[in-house]
Formats: structure tokens, sequence, C-alpha cells
């Protein structure tokens, strides 16, 4: 498997890279969790996590809500009864340098609508490297424990859990009835290193790393096993709860003391930058003397109610960030530069370096992203180079050691021409880093990269149908496009002839594309491979138009909208209504929307769709994160100012309570909120007998927590 991952770094763009992370993850997640028998070291896992979130922060559009990154462990084991989390586990978002933290404050406040002069303090805290569980007491009464899962759905571990001294069985006094707790399993480094040494003198192997041991003890079929294992929990946060009595981040920190639940105690109390900076440098220095791990520090806003404001994205909260360790570096030599073919035909250099051991890990590849970036750093063939782990691991070039270049040395020339056999001219669009293949579905590296991409974990998922297989079928002719896939069952034969087939692998193959014959909406939009459009996105676009059918024809009509300004930049005072309407999905804006209405431009992409469609069930989409309300399904404009709250603010909580929020005013909106200075849009509704409300009005309707 190792081999195989790093062939696969070598030929694929960052979004591939993406997808076979996610696999790759995905499995030795398996590994660890499921099967406690990891194959890969720790430094070597910790690379593929943080390479993952690196790559998110190096190329923001393709992040993915789902990403390695926003996961702790796998899909709840058939071993284990499931519990569904009445509130998920949400993920982190990351900053690795003092630049992302100020970015952070500056989005607090401005979608707070706060001034620098308006007081914001903000929790640090160790961020623990563990196994995140919740904690579930009635009454006072520990009732259930589980494991974080997939974030929606985890593990019943409650008979272990209780095997943990630290985790109270009961707690008095001001209890809410319905608590839960949250926390991470860990494990110290001298109880790892006595708990190996144990299991080598009874001939067991050794575990590969401390939070890997704490996970497959916290996960033993016998909970006299994980008795046996030195756990410990920190507790850092809350699930479902019938009334809150805290209104801070440290009052409920006080409480779960008093309840005789461990915190950390390195937690410290911000008010502003300088404060975050100081806390992140003071626990970093004391990270080699705590006796566990941690990867980085967490902040936190401090107040429920601004908490509850700020919201999430996706799901990650918009209140609080992971800001991760320091990369480490070392220096090694270009030995040279290849060029990759992504699915949308983005091409990405990508140096090959001599072998060397960064942090424990062995690098032999490193992202160069793109042709400005070889241009401003003057990266050569031959050249000396630091390299980094970002985000504590992904390989990038950070310098050239300009005295020990070569003196032969020439500047790297990027390609005019695809690498692939057609030799198709490329293109890098006006104000764009990224230059693209222009041939579009005659390149062969698109084609085989969608076809990857569309049957990847993230996409439609079907089992066995890997990286070797694809390659296979579409150089025998067999699939081109998506649609290809399902009427595999016509070379049942031909596929039995080739090495490596019998008839147990032919029949699980076809019953794998069988089953995921009905699939969800996103999944299938995500599958298109569509330029800018990740997993968010996909569930964005599924929960708007909740059918097929909607989706694709309101598409067409936007890109029919968008084609009518003949390549300029769309005005969306006098756009249709359908490019409109995309364009005013929060998280998507006129250039992804221009994205996606240049794939629905393309004939033949319509074709495939139309191909596709005949072939999937595919499932109507439901928005499980809308709650039900007055306004749900209701059609909203705001104009003018908005004075008690942002526009961001009203816009969110809009869309949580099910209403559909647009910039333009037309006969099927149903409410105009009009604060002071509306204009046009005011007057546009008093023209069509829309209904106006005032900002008070506004939240009378939609819910006094605005």
């Amino acid at each position: 498997m190792k081999k195989e991952n790093k062939k696969n770094s070598r030929t694929s763009s960052p979004a591939e890279r993406l997808a076979e992370l996610a696999q790759t993850i995905r499995e030795h997640d398996s590994r660890y969790y499921l099967d406690d028998d990891p194959t890969i070291s720790d430094a070597e896992y910790d690379s593929l996590r943080a390479e993952n979130d690196a790559l998110e922060n190096a190329f923001p559009s393709l992040i993915r809500e789902d990403s390695p990154s926003h996961r702790v462990g796998i899909e709840p084991s058939t071993k284990f009864s499931k519990v569904v989390h009445s509130v998920p586990m949400l993920s982190l978002g990351n900053a690795f340098d003092e630049n992302d933290v100020a970015s952070f404050l500056r989005r607090l406040r401005r979608f707070l609508n706060q001034g620098n002069e308006q007081d914001m303090f903000i929790v640090a805290e160790p961020k623990i490297d563990g196994l995140s569980v919740c904690l579930r007491y009635e009454n006072g009464i520990f009732v259930q424990g589980a494991t974080r899962g997939d974030g929606s759905t985890g593990e019943n571990v409650t008979e272990n859990l209780k095997t943990l001294e630290s985790i109270p069985k009961r707690i008095c006094g001001d209890v809410p009835s319905v608590l839960e707790v949250r926390g991470e399993v860990y494990i110290t480094h001298s109880d790892f290193s006595e708990l190996n040494n144990q299991r080598e003198n009874n001939g067991e192997p050794p575990f590969a790393n401390p939070r890997n041991s704490a996970a497959g003890s916290l996960r033993q079929l016998n909970p006299s096993v994980t008795g046996e294992r030195p756990l410990k929990i920190f507790c850092y946060s809350w699930g479902e709860v019938n009334k809150l009595p805290w209104h801070s981040q440290w009052e409920f920190y006080e409480n779960l003391r008093n309840w005789n639940f461990p915190v950390n105690p390195h937690a410290m109390l911000c008010g502003t930058l300088e404060d975050l900076l100081k806390a992140y440098q003071r626990i970093e220095e004391q990270r080699p003397f705590l006796g566990y791990d941690i990867d980085g520090v967490v902040y936190k806003v401090d107040q429920i109610d601004l908490q509850e404001r700020l919201g999430f994205i996706s799901r990650t909260p918009r209140w609080a960030i992971a800001h991760k360790f320091a990369a480490e570096k070392a220096r090694t030599i270009i030995k040279s530069i290849d060029i990759q073919v992504g699915r949308t035909g983005a091409l990405t250099p990508v140096a090959r370096l001599e072998p060397v051991t960064v942090g424990g890990v062995v690098v032999s590849n490193a992202t160069l992203h793109n042709a400005d970036e070889i241009t401003r750093k003057d990266i050569r063939i031959g050249d000396t180079v630091v390299i980094q782990r970002a985000g504590d691991v992904i390989p990038q070039v950070l310098s050239v050691i300009l005295e020990a270049r070569p003196t032969d040395s020439s500047a790297f020339v990027f390609p005019v021409t695809c690498p692939c056999d057609l030799q198709t001219p490329t293109l890098r669009r006006p104000g764009e880093a990224v230059t693209r293949c222009t041939g579009e579905l005659s390149c062969p590296y698109q084609k085989i990269n969608r076809l990857r991409h569309f049957v990847s974990r993230q996409a439609l998922d079907i089992d066995g149908f890997g990286d070797k297989q694809i390659q296979t079928f579409f150089q025998m002719g067999w699939i081109e496009t998506p649609a290809d896939i399902f009427q595999l069952v016509k070379y049942r034969d031909q596929i039995l002839e080739l090495d490596g087939w019998g008839e147990k692998s032919v029949s699980n193959l076809i019953g794998s594309i069988e089953s995921h014959r009905k699939v969800r909406l996103d999944r299938v939009i995500f599958g298109l491979g569509i330029r800018q459009v990740g997993q968010a996105t996909s569930r964005l676009l599924a929960n708007r138009y909740r059918t097929f059918e909607n989706w694709t024809n309101s598409m067409v009509k936007a890109s029919q909208e968008r084609n009518a300004f003949e390549g300029q930049k769309a005005d969306l005072s006098v756009a249709g209504e359908y490019y409109v309407a995309l364009c005013d999905i929060d998280g998507i804006g006129t250039g992804m929307a221009d994205d996606i209405c240049a794939f629905f431009s393309e004939p033949q992409n319509l074709l495939i769709l139309d191909r596709l469609g005949g072939e999937l069930i595919i499932e109507e989409s439901v928005d499980q994160s809308i709650q039900s309300s007055k306004i749900t399904g209701k059609t909203v404009v705001f104009t003018g100012t908005l004075t008690s709250m942002t526009r961001a603010e009203a816009k969110s909580h809009a869309e949580r309570l099910g209403a559909k929020v647009l910039g333009s005013v037309s006969a099927k909106t149903d409410f105009v909120v009009a604060g002071p200075g509306a204009g046009s849009k005011e007057k546009k509704a008093r023209e069509l007998g829309i209904t106006i409300l005032t900002e008070e009005d506004w939240r009378d309707i939609s819910g006094p927590e605005l």
C-alpha cells in the first residue's frame, strides 16, 4: 500500500491527490480504529492527514466538507451498535501562522459587525491528539458513551468508557437533566511506553503511536481489556443540553471542574490577537514537557451568545479554529520537475527530490503549486532547496539556496502544451494563477481523472473500482464517461479474459456497480467534477434544487442567461432569475456560478448528464440541518441597513430556518426585509405587492434567538 500511495502522489493533481488521500486515510483509519493493526508509523499517518489540510489551504477551491481533516476515525464498526449524535460532532478549520489567526479574528468581527474596540474574549487551549468521544448524562447519571465516528453517527462504547476512572459516573449539584459532555481520550507518553513494553514481553506487536493505542484500547469488544489500559480524558465541549446553565466557554469549564470532569490546565482566556499568539507560544514551549501528544492550539470564542450568532460553515464552526504548530524544515536537491494534469485540466508542477527525512518522514516530492510560484522563487532543476512540511506535513519548497546552484542551471520553462499525447495548447485566463489544458473532453488525462473522481469515496463510492481498473477499462475503450460504468456488464466475458480477473472478482465488481445505481443528488453533483464545485458546494446545490431534473434544468437556464453577456462580467441587476438565484446561494457567488454555467454550456456535457440520469436513481435531497419554522420554504430579500444584525447573520439564520435568501426581488419573492436606506428593491416589492417587513417584524417571524 505504501508503494502504491507514493505512486499516486506522483501522478495526481491537487484535486485527485485529495481524493486519493481521502481513500488512503480511510483505509488506514480502518486499520487504526477498526482492526487495531496499523501498517504505517505515526509520522506517516500524520503526514497523510496534514497533507490534506495543507492542500486545502493552498487550493481553497478544492476544500471538501467531509475531507479527512474534518473527520476523526471511520464510520462505526458493525462490531458496535450505532449512536446517532443528536448534535453533530463538528470539525475545526485550521490556521497555520499569525496571519491566519489575525484573519480569523477579522472574520469574526466582520460577521458580527464589531469594531476592534469592542471586547471579544477567546479561550486558547492545547489541541489533544486523541480520540473524540461524547458522554451522555441523564439526571446526573452516565448512561451512554460514543465515539465520534463520522461526526453524525458513532459507536456505542459505553461499557468501555465506564472503565475510565477519570470519567464521573454520577454528577451532582445544579446539573441539566440532559447533558452531553465531549472530550478527547488519550494516553500519556510514559504509559504508552510501558504498554508497548508489556505487549512485546507478551509476544504481541507494539502499538504504532499513543493516539492509535488510545483508540484501539477504547474499542475493545471486551471492556475488561479497556479497563487494563491507562486511558485518560480531557473534556472541552458539550453536545445536547436541555438548558444551558452557563454563558461562556470559560464558565462551562468551571462547571466541568465542579462536576469532577478533567479539564486541560493549560487553557487560557485571551482578549487580543497578541494574547492569543502569546498563549500559542507558551503552549508550544510546554509541548515537550506535557507528557501527552498535542498538535496545535484551539481558539474558541468565549461568549455563548456570540457562538450562537456566528453559527457554522458546513461542518465547521465560525467561532473556533485550530492553530497548528509550525512546519519542520530540511535541505535537499530538486532532481526534476514534472507536470501533472488534473480532471479540470489544471497543470500542476511537482518537484522530484532527493529523498530527505523531515520530522521522521521521508519526503521525495513537493508541490510547486503553479508557474508563478516557480518564477517568484526562481526554482530550477538541480537547485538545493529548503523544504518544509506545511501544517506539520505537506512537502513544499520554501526557498532556493542560491550559493549552491549549479553553474549550468537554466530557468524552468512552463509548458505551452499539455503533456498528453494530443499536445493540446495550454491556456491561462487573466487573473488566474492556474494554467490549464484546453483539450477539455478530448484530453485523456482529464477524461480518466474525471472517471476516477466519479467513483471516488466522496462521489459514488463504488467498491473495487480503483485506479488500476479505470486505467484498464479506459484503455480498452469500454468506459469514457460516467454512464459507461453502468454498462460494463456488456464486457463481462472480456473482463474475465484479463489477467487477475476471475468469476468472483468480476461478479463482485458488477454487483458493486449495480448496488450504486441509487445515489444521493449531492454525490452525483460532486462526482461530475465541475470546476470549483466541492462537496460542500454540492450539498448546497442539492439542498437548494432538491432533484436532479430541477437542478439540471435550472443550470441550463442559468447558463443560457449567463451566455447572453457574451464573455463579459454578468450584471446581476439585469441578469436572468436563474443565474441570479444561483449566485445568491450562500458560498457560491459569481465566480463559481460562471464555472457551473460553463459546464452546462458544453453540449457534450449535457449528453453525458442525460445518459447518466437514465442509468441512476437519484434521490431527492433533504437538508437535515434545516429547522422547521414559519419561514421554511419562503423566499426572502434583505435590503437597506440592518441595525441589530449583520447581513451575513440574517442570511445565515434565515437559511438555517429553511428560507431561500436571494439578492433580487421578483414575483416569486415572499418577503422583503427593508432597513433604513432601502431603495429600488423596496420600490419594486411595493409595485409587485410583496409583503415588506421591518427589521423588528422579521425578528418576530424568524425567532427571538436572532
